[in-house]
């Protein structure tokens, strides 16, 4: 039997519970049909790229299926039905990686996490920011400042 693996958005204001029956219910029809599920992943409420359905975000789940083409367009044709199914994306492949997914690994990587990058690269200013400077900091009135300052030093010697 051919390999799919299939990408299914739901909408954000369903439960993780009412996707995960919506997954359980998919499942079901293929077993019952003779396929299998060979992976499964709920990669959890993303940001969509754009609003689909006046949606801004998604709940999204990544299935490996062994099922016979007839039983995938069934299954497109119910979650077309389905109000809580945003989008669905089934793509036949030659195998089905066991491994997690790139998305699922790169959760695991908290941007948190990144460490002490090193100092802040020297700007115009020292916070790094744009914006008026103060005219006592400017070079001319620092250099106009410190001759007065040398020579009142000396006079006082």
């Amino acid at each position: 039997m051919p390999l799919y693996e299939t990408v299914l958005i739901a909408r954000n204001d369903i439960s993780q519970q009412q996707v995960d029956a919506i997954i359980d219910g998919i499942i079901a029809q293929v077993e019952a049909d003779g396929g299998s599920v060979k992976k499964r992943e709920y990669w959890g409420l993303r940001t969509l790229a754009y609003r689909i359905k006046k949606n801004r975000k998604g709940h999204y789940v990544l299935l490996g299926l062994e099922m016979k083409a007839e039983m995938l367009k069934e299954i497109e044709r119910q979650l077309a039905i389905n109000e809580d199914v945003l989008r669905l994306l089934a793509l036949r492949v030659d195998e089905i990686d066991e491994a997690p997914s790139p998305v699922l690994s790169r959760k695991g990587d908290d941007r948190g996490d990144r460490g002490f990058r090193g100092p802040k690269p020297a700007g115009r200013f020292e916070s790094g920011r744009g914006g008026r400077r103060s005219s006592e900091d400017r070079e001319e009135y620092r250099a106009r400042d410190e001759k007065p300052a040398e020579a009142a030093s000396t006079e006082a010697e």
